[in-house]
């Protein structure tokens, strides 16, 4: 989910919620701690230079048990960021305090922010010799013939 389209959808909320995946809501006490732009330069292990800009939400789950972001006010922050540290309209990745901090795409279901979980992936899978995805074949496509008696062809 691209900024652009969070911004369309605060006003139109009561509440700010986030959910992850799981169902498990984050505590609706939570705080957004930071709103960035994070910039990653690096090479894949084929050897291409690659560059991913992310604006970056960092939630909270603080003790502050007597105030609710609001969206006005979560509205306001990204306001305020885009003017100050120039943000782009960029794909939103989302941190998260779990066993460690864990890093979310964004969506949402009409009521609720849903962080959706992230996997690593080899971008290069062709120079790495990772092979691609199995053929997916049907059995009554597969030949009926005797392969693995005396007859057969292929034993």
């Amino acid at each position: 989910m691209k900024l652009s389209e969070v911004k369309e959808i605060l006003p139109t909320l009561e509440n700010v919620a986030f959910q992850l995946e799981n169902r498990t809501f984050v505590p609706e006490h939570f705080h957004v701690t930071e709103v960035g732009m994070i910039t990653k330069n690096f090479i894949d292990c084929g050897g291409v230079i690659r560059n991913e800009k992310v604006v970056n939400f960092q939630l909270w789950d603080a003790n502050d048990f007597d105030h609710r972001l609001k969206p006005n006010k979560l509205l306001h922050i990204i306001q305020l960021s885009e003017n100050k540290l120039g943000i782009e309209d960029s794909e939103i990745e989302v941190e998260y305090q779990s066993d460690t901090i864990g890093k979310y795409d964004l969506s949402f279901d009409g009521k609720s922010f849903i962080l959706k979980n992230k996997r690593t992936a080899c971008l290069a899978q062709e120079a790495c010799g990772v092979p691609n995805e199995k053929q997916k074949i049907k059995l009554s496509e597969i030949s009926t013939e005797a392969c693995c008696s005396p007859e057969g062809k292929c034993c």
